[in-house]
């Protein structure tokens, strides 16, 4: 049997955004620009990266602008290449690459994570696919990328990864924490035996927290038909992983990047920051700003 490589991912984009309020209240929380482009587009070239091909967006009715936004606009185009403004025309023109697809299902209902996954079962069907919280940017700091690194552990083991990082054990309460037999190193993968949500510090079992990026097997989503609503009445992903454990392999896989939680607010002007700085036009002038100001 050949083992077929992760060319499918989830993106689940229905919920409100209401850390992100009152901005979030008529713009979808993955449409807030970082610096020259929505959050949401430096997820979607996480995921081309590492070898995606389809994005699934499991949206809401209030979302109309990120399906928008991957979408041809044919009148603005004409407009940028009837004013000759090839190098605009070339940005909107390749926000999504040649060979890629982006398809949306609706999540008629705000029922956990677990459920929005679920929605995409009959676009996933018998494949395999990773999921990307569109909350969390990951940014690379090696040539490889973190998202790559996990699913050529997936397609090397067969054993589900979930992306984890070292947290200061006095935010450990904060997060999801898995439970290790032994902490890997960065780029490693390990073992994982559990998820332990937001542990007291004397109780957590490490200091690896969950960041939002997951490699899973075509079986999860049955598991997910069965799982029980869980915290918060909603459908857990986390529960249908523990489920999943019971029958295979899943390990946590530390990432060696960067992430930024841009679900909130300071951890949005936290990106802003970092990617303003690294802007391949701005980010010189961007850094001379900041040395000006009198902080």
């Amino acid at each position: 049997m050949v083992d077929k490589m992760i060319k499918k991912a989830i993106l689940p984009v229905a919920g409100l955004g209401t850390r992100f309020l009152p901005a979030s209240k008529s713009i979808p929380k993955e449409m807030v620009t970082v610096v020259d482009r929505p959050a949401i587009e430096y997820v979607v070239r996480e995921a081309v990266e590492a070898g995606i091909t389809q994005i699934i967006l499991v949206t809401h009715s209030s979302k109309a602008s990120i399906e928008n936004y991957f979408d041809r606009n044919f009148e603005l185009e004409t407009t940028l290449e009837q004013k000759k403004k090839h190098d605009l025309l070339a940005e909107i023109s390749n926000i999504v690459p040649a060979g890629v697809t982006i398809v949306s299902v609706r999540q008629p209902q705000p029922l956990g994570l677990g459920h929005a996954v679920l929605c995409a079962k009959d676009v996933v069907g018998d494949d395999d696919f990773a999921v990307l919280l569109p909350d969390v940017l990951v940014k690379a700091k090696q040539a490889t990328h973190d998202l790559t690194q996990m699913i050529a552990r997936f397609d090397a083991a067969q054993a589900a990864q979930i992306m984890v990082e070292a947290v200061p054990d006095h935010l450990v309460d904060q997060y999801g924490i898995v439970d290790v037999a032994q902490i890997p190193a960065e780029g490693q993968s390990e073992v994982m035996k559990g998820i332990v949500e937001k542990p007291k510090q004397d109780q957590a079992p490490s200091n690896l927290s969950v960041v939002g990026r997951y490699i899973l097997p075509a079986k999860i989503m049955q598991l997910l038909e069965q799982t029980p609503k869980g915290a918060g009445n909603e459908i857990q992903l986390t529960d249908a992983i523990a489920l999943l454990q019971k029958t295979n392999v899943v390990e946590a896989y530390r990432m060696q990047g960067q992430t930024f939680d841009c679900g909130s607010k300071l951890g949005y002007l936290k990106a802003v920051l970092h990617y303003g700085l690294e802007h391949p036009k701005l980010g010189h002038d961007f850094k001379q700003l900041i040395n000006e100001l009198d902080l």
